[in-house]
């Protein structure tokens, strides 16, 4: 048996020695050295470029700009952001002589606006790194200052100026839910909770910044080793904008530091492949953490205005919610994210009666895109406070409300369509409710003593409970698909099987789960299979690391791609060697009026108790115990499932009580660790209790449920309930900082 062990990671001793390379550890002969040119303003037109200052700075090589771009755009969903912004008069030198160019922009997209302060303008190609840098200070850049838009409400007013000439009104995406009669509904009402919210932004901070390394393989292919979610879609993004055939663009993943989300959309891929092509040289770039900060997209700030009514007895009857979401100026996935905002924004429970208008808001804000939970959890924070509010009003136990109210097989989604076969999340509450009770009856009270050496008397106990669910998979009729490749050696019996999987590993041990599917299916140890990994010259699509989908696809592509092996096998061919495209039920989009439709192919399901102290003199907050329970179907590896628990759980916490993103006027103020902080090993809980839930999913092979984003969705309302619970104060805006809880127990008396 090889699933349902805790196989140690295939990458773990490679990793801890040092011996693992990631993108910033890659050398080659001969490679040169870059550095990007960052717009660092908001918002403003860019007149000219002068490079010849820079140019003629002994080692430098080359300095590309939009202008050297074949196709200058790029965008997940959109083709909606150029590679590089480029100017309406650049100076270079070329041979030995001054050169002034004029032009005209094909593209009205792509006017010479800079739109926010990570916008590259210029890669700079150099023998040394620091030579690099010395020429991109040499850089002049003339603009026209444009008054930066970056409120929310603001860039919603009639008046407001128009960002992009994609989105009129400065309105990227609008999903709407119109399901029963609301009205009619919330007037049968015996209670109803209406609050406002808001929710903030958050850096990724993975531990190894972007870098990268480009050359010209033996094939004659632009070579790209980077770090990314999806190396066929770095592939079809560098190819689109270099306008090459997709054959002649290779990426390949090395050693990752961390995604969650944060490399789903392109950062230095197109602009190393475009110097590596035109230079026919290696080009090696890393990043500072600073230039990371400003250089990707960050989760979506949201503001929510939200009611929910039921009557007397806990019957949920209505709930009606509107969302604002920060995109910034491009797409990148925000069209996505706010879908699942919208799906999510009421919780796992069947509501006759629903309304949603949801709405994606240009502004010149940093982007915002893809990070863990993609969503949900700024709308399951809404969600479960407003249940949680409701509990207290009622008098109700919240816990008992909510299985009250609970989604189960059969019930009606708020797309107004049964939810997806398979549907725990009644099990999943009682589950983590049962073992927060047993965990407590078997502790002596003493551990509940708060690590502070302050007087008990300024601190106050308080529990909390939440639950959520979100999609696994990608979602609203995107063309799902996942590939694998295997191969069976040997002569009567198989001696070795190879399987090729182009899935990435970002940390979370995806390698290690695909090791132990194909031994567990084929009947062979661990050791008799090789695996060959992430690359888009031996792999067929896997698609994203994202989604909570990765295992749960890949499960599917290599049990099919060995199932076909095997029949090869028995039909003697040596070696046997089949593909196999797995393509999951299809979803469809909402209903642009009404929201009705099949919008995911299943959920995962999370319930989360929280144990906190509150310091009511200073406003911190400690949190003792958080117990996780999540239906992962069918446990690959026990071990990694807790990684993934005691992971998610440590990240919300950060962006629940301490990370705190500080802009003014579109620039990032927090932009190194020193002012963005990040938990410690002094602000994580003292325990995290995983109660790992195997319900087999109908949709997933041998049952397997993706889980890799739940632990994260519901850590913040279970928090902001123990919070309440301690201190009698509700909080309605995240990060819960000392200084806001303190400003908020201040304001109570």
């Amino acid at each position: 048996m090889a699933v349902g062990i805790s196989l140690p990671r295939i990458d773990a001793r490679a990793k801890v020695t040092g011996q693992a390379l990631y993108p910033g550890d890659l050398t080659i002969p001969g490679m040169a050295h870059a550095k990007v040119l960052f717009a660092r303003r908001p918002h403003a037109r860019v007149k000219s470029i002068d490079l010849r200052e820079a140019l003629a700075l002994p080692g430098v090589i080359a300095i590309f700009t939009g202008a050297d771009v074949p196709k200058n755009e790029y965008g997940l969903v959109l083709f909606d952001a150029p590679v590089m912004v480029s100017a309406s008069e650049e100076w270079r030198i070329e041979a030995g002589e001054s050169k002034r160019s004029q032009r005209a922009f094909a593209n009205s997209q792509f006017d010479g606006v800079v739109r926010h302060i990570g916008e590259k303008l210029a890669f700079i190609v150099a023998e040394t790194e620091r030579i690099a840098e010395r020429a991109r200070d040499l850089i002049r850049v003339e603009y026209d200052d444009l008054p930066p838009l970056t409120d929310l409400h603001a860039a919603l007013q009639p008046d407001a100026p128009q960002l992009h000439p994609h989105y009129p009104g400065n309105v990227m995406k609008r999903y709407r839910i119109c399901k029963g009669d609301v009205a009619a509904a919330f007037a049968q009402c015996d209670v109803i909770v209406e609050d406002t919210y808001t929710t903030g932004a958050q850096e990724h901070a993975y531990l190894q910044p972007e870098a990268g390394l480009a050359y010209i393989d033996e094939a004659g292919r632009v070579t790209v080793q980077v770090a990314g979610q999806w190396a066929h879609e770095d592939q079809h993004q560098i190819a689109h904008a270099l306008d090459l055939p997709l054959d002649q663009v290779r990426v390949i993943y090395p050693a990752i530091g961390g995604a969650f989300g944060g490399r789903e959309d392109m950062s230095v891929q197109i602009v190393l492949a475009l110097a590596a092509w035109k230079l026919r040289r290696p080009v090696k770039i890393v990043w500072t953490r600073e230039e990371s900060i400003i250089g990707h997209h960050k989760r979506h700030p949201m503001w929510f205005h939200a009611r929910l009514g039921a009557t007397r007895d806990g019957r949920l009857l209505a709930a009606q919610v509107e969302v604002h979401a920060d995109a910034g100026p491009y797409a990148y996935t925000s069209t996505k994210v706010l879908g699942n905002t919208t799906v999510t924004c009421t919780g796992p429970y069947e509501i006759p009666n629903v309304a949603v208008d949801a709405c994606a808001v240009v502004t010149n804000n940093v982007p915002s895109g893809a990070f863990r939970g993609f969503g949900a959890p700024q709308a399951l924070f809404v969600a479960e406070t407003q249940m949680n509010k409701l509990a207290e009003k009622l008098g109700m136990d919240p816990i008992a409300l909510r299985l009250k109210n609970a989604l189960r097989d059969g019930s009606l989604t708020v797309n107004n369509m049964p939810i997806p076969p398979g549907c725990t999340i009644a099990n999943v509450i009682e589950r983590c409710a049962a073992a927060a009770d047993h965990a407590e009856s078997q502790e002596d009270e003493s551990w509940r003593a708060p690590q502070f050496s302050i007087p008990v008397s300024q601190l106050r106990l308080g529990r909390g409970f939440a639950c959520g669910h979100k999609n696994v998979g990608f979602s609203f009729g995107f063309p799902e698909h996942c590939e694998a490749t295997v191969e069976l050696h040997g002569d009567a019996e198989i001696e070795r099987a190879v399987v090729r999987h182009a899935g990435a590993e970002c940390g979370q041990g995806a390698h290690t789960a695909f090791l132990q599917l194909a031994a567990e299916i084929l009947h062979l140890p661990v050791e008799k299979i090789e695996l060959v990994l992430s690359d888009t010259a031996t792999s067929g699509s896997s698609g994203s690391a994202s989604a909570s989908r990765l295992t749960f696809m890949a499960a599917h592509a290599i049990q099919g791609a060995i199932a076909d092996a095997l029949d090869k096998w028995r039909d003697e061919e040596r070696p046997a060697i089949a593909h196999h495209v797995y393509r999951p039920r299809p979803t469809t989009p909402m209903d642009e009026a009404t929201g009705q439709g099949d919008p995911n192919i299943t959920y995962g399901y999370v319930a989360q108790f929280a144990e906190v102290a509150v310091d009511v003199d200073t406003g911190h907050v400690h949190v003792q115990r958080i117990v996780c329970a999540d239906d992962v179907g069918l446990a690959v590896n026990p071990q990694q499932v807790v990684g993934q628990i005691e992971g998610g759980v440590v990240q919300a916490l950060g962006w629940t009580n301490l990370e705190n993103l500080v802009t003014r006027d579109g620039h990032v103020l927090s932009s190194h660790f020193s002012t963005y902080l990040i938990p410690s090993v002094l602000d994580i809980p003292d325990r995290v209790e995983s109660v790992i839930v195997e319900n087999p999913d109908p949709h997933g092979a041998l049952g397997i449920r993706g889980m890799a984003e739940m632990p994260f969705l519901v850590v913040a309302p279970a928090v902001i309930a123990a919070i309440h619970d301690a201190t009698g104060v509700w909080i309605n805006d995240l990060p819960v900082t000392p200084e806001r809880l303190r400003r908020a127990l201040q304001a109570t008396g």
